[in-house]
């Protein structure tokens, strides 16, 4: 019997949707450079427009403008990082905030400025990732510059309240950066009701190419280009434009817009139905992250007894591609960074499996990997010397 593949590991990549492929192959015939002057320029320019467009609408950005294309996320992170490491010698403030629960490219930009003299604190978050708003507010002061907190984390899917931690950031005249990289396309983003000042998208997290992001610059807000050329982007990042990585961004941006709600309400309930399913199945498995403010489509579950490593390929073997966290940390023999800072110990953090659903998922999936869970583990821990 042919085996089945189930693909749970959305959060690192998504499928380039056929729509959006089929507008990427249309524009391959409009070659030009968008900085020409000529009419195939002009056409090119148009077209990278549009997408800012679209992708403007997606996060409630009113004035398109206020989107900057990049190659991603590293690189829409790094770009706000190093616009603080430029205001800091024009200014009085130097004071970094962020979390302990950050995307690499976070962690390592903040770090970064600390080596170079800023004071960073990184916060601490509670047992479900949720950042601690009164410890914000103790820490943010006269001196702060920026408060970076991720919207959605990567690993175990908490949603924080941006909307009160930009307030508390705004209170005190520092500005207010987000990575939300894992929540554009999944949950309703409104960046400027949510009093945000710098936000990172990338395209490939919602069914769109790689190579492609964007960051978000409230107006008024100050950004130092991170790569210094040419006039692009209103002069805040050089280079030729990347025309058909941009329109896929566009098309990829338009249909996540139209089709939020159902996204939304349908992967849900998948994820209730896997996390169920694994609960009555794994004795004594134990779900991260927060139980109701949480992406639609993440799951990230402790297996007490079992070695996340050998999960994932038992899981492989099945043809059921999951992750035991971060992409960009595969292959690191050190347990989860966000996972520890929410309490969970190194032991039961290295028996981790993070689900991620996506549009293409079904229950049919679901089911399969169920069925295979509770199987898998019983044989890990039956091999195992670890109680639990």
């Amino acid at each position: 019997m042919e085996q089945r593949f189930v693909y749970m590991d959305y959060n690192a990549t998504t499928p380039l949707r056929p729509e959006v492929k089929a507008e990427m192959i249309e524009d391959l015939d409009v070659f030009a450079n968008a900085s020409s002057m000529h009419e195939a320029g002009r056409r090119a320019r148009s077209r990278v427009e549009k997408s800012r467009a679209s992708v403007a609408r997606l996060i409630g950005a009113k004035d398109p403008e206020r989107v900057i294309f990049t190659s991603g996320g590293s690189e829409s992170n790094n770009t706000v990082f190093a616009t603080m490491f430029h205001l800091a010698r024009k200014g009085p403030r130097r004071g970094i905030v962020t979390t302990k629960i950050e995307h690499p490219c976070v962690l390592n930009a903040a770090k970064w400025l600390e080596d170079e003299g800023f004071p960073v604190t990184f916060l601490d978050v509670d047992e479900y990732g949720m950042v601690r708003l009164d410890q914000l507010r103790a820490v943010v002061g006269p001196d702060t510059l920026l408060v970076s907190i991720m919207m959605a984390n990567n690993e175990i899917g908490s949603v924080q309240d941006m909307l009160a931690a930009s307030a508390i950031a705004r209170e005190a005249g520092a500005y207010f950066h987000s990575d939300a990289t894992q929540a554009v396309g999944k949950i309703p983003v409104d960046v400027e009701a949510l009093g945000i000042d710098y936000m990172t998208m990338s395209c490939h997290k919602l069914y769109g190419p790689k190579g492609v992001g964007a960051l978000y610059v409230r107006t008024g807000a100050p950004l130092e280009p991170l790569i210094r050329g040419g006039h692009q982007e209103h002069g805040f990042r050089a280079g030729t434009y990347n025309n058909i990585g941009i329109l896929g961004f566009g098309a990829a941006a338009d249909l996540a817009w139209a089709e939020l709600g159902d996204y939304g309400t349908r992967v849900a309930s998948l994820r209730e139905r896997l996390r169920d399913g694994i609960l009555s199945s794994v004795p004594k498995a134990k779900v991260n992250g927060h139980p109701t403010s949480v992406l639609p489509n993440t799951l990230n579950v402790s297996f007490p007894g079992a070695e996340g490593e050998a999960i994932l390929l038992s899981l492989d073997l099945e043809g059921i591609r999951v992750s035991t966290g971060s992409a960009c940390a595969s292959g690191s023999l050190e347990p989860s960074h966000v996972l520890l800072a929410t309490g969970v110990g190194p032991e039961l953090a290295h028996g981790s499996i993070r689900f991620s659903l996506g549009r293409d998922s079904t229950v049919d999936d679901v089911d399969y990997v169920v069925s295979k869970i509770g199987p898998i583990i019983a044989r890990l821990r039956a091999m195992s010397t670890v109680s639990y």
